[in-house]
């Protein structure tokens, strides 16, 4: 396989436009990678209610961030089952695509295929994007997820308009991801008091608003286009057990 799934892959997908807490996002998407199933694939596109910071599954939240500095600001947090650094999630589209390991091919195939059909998105949006070259990730103790691309996330002139992060768990993969409509990332470069952010917003790259709707269409839309297979719109919903993990505090500052 070379980055394109077979066209017998059966698509499940769903667009959220009401948005949802952090711990029933997370479990939603935690959901989607431990009922991955072969020949079927997963996308759903959703929204944050309220804003959230969110950290990756194993970076060092107590130690970068600060629990009683983040609870002094009242703000949301929760723990992704994706890997990565800290997102504020706030004027955004985010992305969770679920399926077997082999579904694109590689991992990197995958995180390749993916970003490569959400540019062609984006482009349907008016926005001119490109995809990163290679260079090395940064230690997840060094900042929020924005503070530069690393090889193959979506960049533009001014900096990076998609940050992605993959979790593989036995024969199965989750690749979450946010794309930014509005730039709210500094309240992350604050927190860790370092100013560096290379966040750049959709709205500001195609000069107009860009609404939730339209972009999760044309990704939708997209991904049909360029995966093929047969696509069935639902509704996923996560069990009890997995929103009470994801909403428990002390799962989220484990570390």
């Amino acid at each position: 396989m070379s980055g394109r799934p077979p066209t017998t892959i059966a698509w499940e997908y769903a667009i959220e436009s009401a948005g949802q807490a952090g711990a029933l996002n997370m479990a939603t998407d935690a959901w989607l990678l431990r009922n991955a199933t072969a020949g079927v694939g997963r996308l759903r596109l959703y929204r944050w209610d309220p804003p959230c910071l969110s950290f990756g599954r194993n970076e060092p939240a107590l130690r970068r961030y600060g629990r009683e500095a983040v609870a002094q600001r009242n703000i949301a947090t929760v723990r992704r089952p994706t890997g990565g650094r800290a997102v504020w999630h706030h004027q955004e589209l985010t992305y969770a695509i679920a399926g077997p390991l082999d579904l694109f091919g590689s991992l990197r195939e995958t995180y390749i295929s993916i970003h490569e059909m959400l540019a062609d998105a984006l482009r349907a949006c008016g926005a001119e994007v490109t995809l990163a070259g290679e260079r090395s990730p940064k230690p997840l103790g060094s900042g929020p997820c924005f503070a530069a691309p690393v090889g193959g996330e979506v960049v533009t002139a001014g900096g990076k308009v998609v940050g992605s992060a993959q979790v593989r768990e036995g024969s199965a993969f989750l690749q979450q991801g946010s794309v930014l409509l509005g730039n709210r990332q500094e309240l992350v470069s604050e927190l860790v008091g370092d100013q560096t952010t290379q966040a750049v917003a959709l709205n500001d790259v195609v000069g107009r608003a860009v609404p939730f709707e339209e972009l999760a269409g044309a990704i939708v839309a997209t991904a049909r286009n360029a995966w093929g297979g047969s696509w069935t719109e639902t509704e996923f919903v996560p069990p009890t057990e997995l929103a009470a993990r994801y909403a428990d505090e002390a799962w989220t500052w484990r570390r």
